[in-house]
């Protein structure tokens, strides 16, 4: 019954700590400093958002967010990065790299069905890293699309909406339980592709699935073996 594949993308098809680490290079000498500004960066993802989701805060694209929380995290690193730099560092979203799986699974999943990305990621953020990657969406979704970040459900009510399908012919792909939990109670079928090393070789979350998904697969690799005739 599905007929749209939608993909979480951060942590789920892309590395975003190596990346960003690869990124901090020119500014921080240290690799395991590197990864734990990375780290810094993305602890305060969560908390920007949540300010827009409560309601606090009117909408804002997620790369004015991140630009606002480099800030901060410069700040704290006293990193030697000064205002210019910090503009084309926060572009650094912008070019994540893919986990190995991801270029070939999505390949063959796009002969059968339609992919979007649906992503907290803002538009501009998903057409480049898709062009950083090489990958080829149908539509590019999420909550600059629906106007709702995840895990709001009018943000995958609103996906399936645009797609004009029913929920249950959408199927949501990550790599976050969170994540799909909370599309399922909005009716959408679940993949759960597991990236036990997202948050480094400590990782103690989203190791193991936390509830039956309609699908759990190793890879976007595997989730291709398991979907595409």
């Amino acid at each position: 019954m599905v007929k749209a594949l939608i993909f979480d993308v951060f942590g789920t098809l892309v590395d975003w700590r190596q990346s960003v680490a690869r990124h901090l290079v020119p500014y921080i000498d240290d690799r395991g400093q590197r990864l734990a500004f990375a780290d810094a960066w993305r602890a305060r993802y969560q908390p920007a958002m949540e300010e827009v989701r409560s309601g606090r805060r009117p909408f804002v694209p997620l790369d004015v967010l991140h630009r606002e929380n480099l800030d901060a995290v410069v700040d704290a690193f006293d990193a030697p990065i000064d205002e210019p730099e910090r503009d084309a560092l926060n572009l650094a979203w912008h070019a994540l790299d893919a986990w190995p799986d991801v270029n070939d699974g999505l390949a063959q999943l796009g002969r059968r069905f339609l992919l979007a990305p649906h992503s907290n990621g803002n538009v501009r953020l998903m057409a480049d890293m898709a062009r950083h990657n090489g990958w080829r969406w149908d539509a590019i979704l999420g909550a600059e699309t629906t106007g709702y970040y995840k895990p709001r459900p009018e943000s995958y009510t609103r996906a399936a909406e645009i797609l004009m399908l029913p929920p249950g012919e959408v199927m949501m792909v990550a790599a976050h339980n969170n994540d799909l939990a909370a599309a399922r109670a909005c009716g959408l079928a679940t993949a759960f592709v597991p990236r036990p090393t997202e948050h480094g070789p400590g990782q103690s979350t989203d190791l193991s699935p936390a509830q039956e998904w309609d699908v759990l697969a190793h890879d976007v690799m595997d989730l291709a073996a398991r979907l595409v005739d």
